[in-house]
């Protein structure tokens, strides 16, 4: 008798859902904040690889593209150490949650980054946490911020700060100029 009982019960509560209209996520203005990443960029590449020694330089470019109305991607190509680069980083929003998702992937490395974070109040800078391989400290795990400044629909700042024993240290920042016409 009981297993009759649960059985109509999931039955009746299965012929329920069916009839229920699936509703879709609607985009959010945090969504709508993705579209000035799309475009191509050249990038100027600035990085800070051991203190009291000379920056690297390198330039590059960044393709970026909505996968609907809730992803950015964007693919950079350059150049680091003489060997050709590329990484993917792919930047979302989640509305249940109530902040920006992230991941980092490329070809130099085996670490697939993971990064959350919010926009100030003026929506012009998004800060992004995380934590990953630290790569002048020998791929010790260590606190990342990621700080990425609309400085203009035509350019952005992306800066990476590593945190050395509760101090945030410069790793790198990139200047993206968007090129005409797109």
């Amino acid at each position: 008798m009981k297993t009759v009982l649960i059985g109509g019960f999931i039955a009746a509560w299965a012929a329920a859902l069916q009839q229920q209209e699936h509703k879709m996520p609607q985009p959010q203005k945090e969504h709508q904040w993705l579209k000035q990443l799309v475009g191509e960029w050249d990038s100027e590449c600035e990085m800070f690889m051991e203190e009291g020694k000379p920056s690297k330089k390198s330039k590059g470019s960044e393709s970026g593209k909505m996968i609907g109305d809730f992803w950015a991607v964007m693919e950079n190509k350059g150049e680091f150490q003489g060997k050709p680069f590329i990484g993917v980083f792919t930047l979302g929003f989640d509305s249940d949650k109530k902040h920006f998702v992230g991941t980092w992937y490329d070809n130099m490395n085996h670490y697939l980054w993971h990064y959350q974070g919010k926009t100030d109040a003026a929506g012009k800078i998004l800060t992004l946490e995380t934590e990953g391989p630290c790569p002048s400290e020998g791929g010790k795990i260590v606190k990342v911020r990621e700080i990425l400044e609309i400085k203009t629909p035509e350019h952005k700042v992306f800066t990476s700060m590593i945190d050395k024993d509760g101090k945030w240290v410069k790793g790198m920042v990139i200047n993206y100029r968007k090129r005409a016409g797109n």
